[in-house]
């Protein structure tokens, strides 16, 4: 049965938005969250996408010190009124970022919500609790999302194997982590990993989530702060055109396929350490191919839904093809393939 823009309409206005458990807890209209994504994650797109009626992003670590994080803070509220948050990636490492005080920063800066990544966020979680921050953390598996709750972090993002970046070790995809974390918590969730549109908000919400957040598809946007050329890649890319970097290294890393991300691939399998591929998984050569459109400068990460991205739209076009779409197949769709109903035969 085709979905006619006539039809999504006609139920969208006669359903109005979704709201769910995520919505209430963010203030936000649609339950759709960016990811925070290092070199993407800036003022112009997380603005755009709070303003189409999502949860827009920053990420702290794109700015080189929290100086500069307070000042891209005040560049988003320049752009936006409404509820925006802060992704902070906590990674071990021998000369670590000083993460204190970037939280100190979006505290200080009264931003409400903060997506917290990598290590366990117990050491700021007090500190922005008690400030009142809303606090999101990504898991890749049943059994941190179950030690986060317990934490008392108060939503929790599940990112499936499909997704960009790092996945976790088990491989295990959405269609059965995001259902077995809803069976295991209490707190509302987010699904993560090759949600692309409207069908994977609808699947993510009947498989047991709350809401969405989405990465690769928000850079194929007008507003993403990356050249064009990397855009126009992942329409022309494939559900096929990622590399697993680092396996052999247990930190999964799914990147876009060029001749980098296969050299890489290639060293480590033939039983490379990692200082074999250093200089070319720098994250200064990630960061020319967003910045000068060179596609085979560097790795880049993107998640398998780039197979099903054909567009490079506005923020705001494309939250409000996808709420619309979702609620025809919610309210349209959906009812007529129960047994039973006339309306198919």
């Amino acid at each position: 049965m085709p979905i006619t823009r006539d039809a999504t309409e006609a139920v969208a206005r006669s359903t109005g938005a979704l709201r769910t458990r995520i919505t209430d807890l963010l203030g936000v209209e649609h339950p759709i969250v960016q990811g925070g994504m290092q070199w993407v994650g800036r003022a112009p797109l997380a603005a755009a996408v709070s303003n189409a009626g999502g949860l827009g992003v920053l990420t702290a670590l794109t700015q080189p010190t929290p100086q500069a994080l307070a000042e891209e803070i005040a560049r988003c509220r320049d752009l936006t009124d409404r509820p925006f948050g802060v992704n902070l990636t906590i990674l071990p490492s021998i000369t670590p970022p000083p993460y204190a005080k970037y939280r100190d920063v979006i505290i200080d800066a009264g931003v409400p919500v903060v997506e917290t990544a990598g290590a366990n966020p117990r050491e700021h979680l007090r500190h922005l609790k008690d400030a009142g921050v809303t606090v999101i953390h990504k898991c890749t598996s049943v059994r941190h999302a179950v030690r986060a709750q317990a934490e008392g972090v108060d939503a929790v993002s599940v990112d499936g194997f499909e997704c960009a970046g790092h996945p976790g070790e088990d491989d295990v995809p959405g269609l059965v982590l995001i259902p077995a974390a809803a069976a295991r918590l209490d707190v509302p969730i987010l699904a993560a990993g090759g949600i692309a549109d409207a069908r994977g908000l609808v699947a993510a919400l009947a498989l047991g989530a709350d809401g969405v957040t989405m990465g690769t598809r928000f850079v194929a946007t007008r507003e993403a702060p990356v050249h064009d050329r990397v855009k126009e890649q992942i329409v022309r890319h494939g559900e096929c055109d990622t590399e697993l970097i680092f396996r052999s290294l247990r930190n999964t890393a799914r990147v876009a396929s060029n001749t980098v991300s296969r050299e890489v691939v290639e060293i480590l399998a033939g039983g490379g350490a990692f200082e074999d591929v250093r200089d070319l998984v720098a994250g200064a050569r990630g960061r020319r191919v967003f910045e000068e459109g060179d596609l085979e400068a560097g790795v880049w990460t993107a998640g398998l839904c780039q197979g099903l991205i054909d567009d490079v739209p506005s923020v705001g076009d494309l939250l409000d093809r996808m709420v619309r779409e979702a609620v025809a197949l919610i309210a349209g769709r959906l009812p007529g393939l129960v047994a039973g109903d006339r309306s198919l035969t």
